[in-house]
């Protein structure tokens, strides 16, 4: 297939819209969780705290961080508090990770406070670097024993064989777990050349049955652990590309296996 990958600037939608949510795939499972498509108009910060039941910090307006003056991970860390910017796909997607991923969005957190503590905010340290492309990018490949060599087809670009070949893995021993707010920010207008970073974690069998408050609970304490140890996402075997809209029953035009022979988006593993 010709190479039909061109550059995009992306632009999110201005306006709020249910009915986007709900005619995409991809947002199904945070429709499950909050009924967002249900929203006749943006959530605000009193919508987002009332989901907060278990998550540690409350989400308020951006105007309390340009008050404030303190950078933004710090402002969070002293105050638990998120500044939440009104009518914005972006930070109204970070709010909902949090209350999905309320252990491991701590976790970040402290682990940026360490790491300015040691270099300073003008540096970025590679795993600050890191810590962000997870955070924005990231998607959680959960992979069940039987599954657990999509995570190599995956890693050398083996997309025909993965997500063809042996497609009736996926949302079955292979469960694809969105953690990245841009991804779903994305999502909203999504073009070819979308790519996340993918991030491996074994889960036990059946986990692709389990209801999607115990699969997200569940993600997160083995997040944490990972994340924890000492290679965490600086191991080179994470956080690899995903095509976003090659994952099976994310898009529509990916039912029809051609759609994979496009190498401008299905890249081939580069040889070094």
């Amino acid at each position: 297939m010709q190479n039909n990958v061109t550059k995009n600037r992306f632009t999110a939608p201005e306006l709020w819209s249910g009915e986007l949510l709900q005619n995409n795939p991809i947002f199904a499972a945070l429709c499950t969780q909050f009924a967002i498509e249900k929203q006749n108009d943006w959530p605000d910060v009193g919508f987002l705290n009332n989901l907060t039941a278990n998550v540690p910090v409350k989400f308020v307006q951006n105007d309390a961080l340009e008050q404030d003056g303190r950078y933004y991970e710090e402002f969070i860390y002293h105050t638990q508090q998120v500044p939440t910017r009104a009518k914005n796909w972006h930070d109204f997607f970070g709010a909902l990770i949090w209350c999905l991923f309320p252990k491991t969005k701590t976790l970040l957190n402290q682990l940026h406070l360490s790491e300015i503590a040691i270099h300073g905010l003008k540096e970025r340290s590679k795993l600050r670097h890191k810590l962000t492309l997870f955070d924005e990018c990231g998607v959680v490949v959960a992979l069940e024993d039987k599954a657990y060599e999509h995570a190599d087809l995956l890693r050398n670009h083996l997309w025909f064989e993965s997500f063809v070949l042996k497609r009736d893995d996926w949302h079955s021993s292979i469960t694809p777990v969105i953690f990245g707010h841009a991804m779903f920010e994305m999502a909203t207008s999504p073009f070819i050349g979308l790519t996340a970073k993918a991030f491996f974690i074994k889960v036990p069998d059946g986990f692709g049955q389990l209801s999607y408050t115990d699969a997200y609970n569940l993600v997160d304490e083995l997040l944490v652990k990972k994340i924890a140890a000492q290679d965490g996402v600086l191991d080179n075997q994470q956080l690899t590309p995903l095509p976003l809209l090659g994952v099976p029953g994310w898009y529509a035009q990916n039912e029809q296996a051609d759609f994979y022979l496009d190498t401008g988006y299905f890249r081939p593993k580069r040889i070094k």
